[in-house]
């Protein structure tokens, strides 16, 4: 898989893209992420990226000829099954949509900045919009980072133990139940009995049970 971000703040993304699984699924050659600074397709003397809007309105806007070129250049190296746009009206991000990237090839994050990009782009090139929440960002490369994580992580062979992965919160619409490590008595706290009584079946029952109640009384909405 190949991941594009583009963004005008490349230096926001250089920490979380270049640690832990992020890192080593890029090492392994599971995964190519690829940042792109779209200063570098602009023209001029101050290679200016962004503008006033028209209208009026207060703020700035990314001017689309620096995207547009970025875009079209990527495009014309090979083929890219989403252009996604982090964006407040975007799709709500969920892990079922997670899922779904990770099985694409190559991908595009445009992340916005300022008070967003001109929207020609979003409507001429932007395949996908996704939010990751109801609240305002500095700019989408956060976002890209979320997104690029939760993706690379469910690649095979990107982490260690692929069913752990499987077993997240959210792969079945609930939440994990409790994880208990030694030592088995902890302050006097004690980690349930059942967990330390080698009877999978009744393991498995437990666990289920738990997300169900932790689901229902932490997050009914998921139900």
């Amino acid at each position: 898989m190949r991941i594009d971000i583009l963004t005008v703040v490349p230096e926001l993304l250089a920490s979380p893209l270049n640690a832990s699984i992020l890192r080593r699924a890029q090492q392994t050659g599971h995964v190519q992420i690829v940042v792109h600074d779209i200063r570098e397709y602009a023209v001029g003397k101050h290679r200016q990226v962004d503008d006033y809007p028209f209208g009026g309105e207060a703020g700035m806007v990314l001017k689309p000829e620096p995207i547009f070129r970025c875009i079209e250049n990527l495009r014309g190296e090979r083929h890219y099954d989403e252009v996604i746009y982090t964006s407040p009206d975007g799709v709500r991000y969920d892990q079922r949509e997670a899922n779904r990237l990770s099985l694409l090839g190559n991908i595009i994050i445009l992340c916005g900045h300022y008070k967003g990009i001109d929207h020609r782009i979003r409507e001429h090139l932007v395949t996908r919009e996704i939010s990751i929440g109801d609240y305002v960002l500095t700019g989408g490369e956060l976002a890209a980072a979320v997104i690029a994580d939760s993706v690379v992580r469910l690649l095979p062979g990107a982490i260690g133990d692929e069913a752990s992965a499987l077993t997240d919160c959210f792969q079945d619409n609930l939440l994990a139940p409790p994880v208990y490590t030694r030592p088995a008595e902890f302050n006097g706290w004690h980690v349930p009995e059942v967990l330390l009584s080698g009877n999978f079946a009744e393991i498995a029952k437990w666990q289920e049970e738990q997300a169900l109640e932790r689901t229902q009384r932490l997050r009914p909405d998921l139900f």
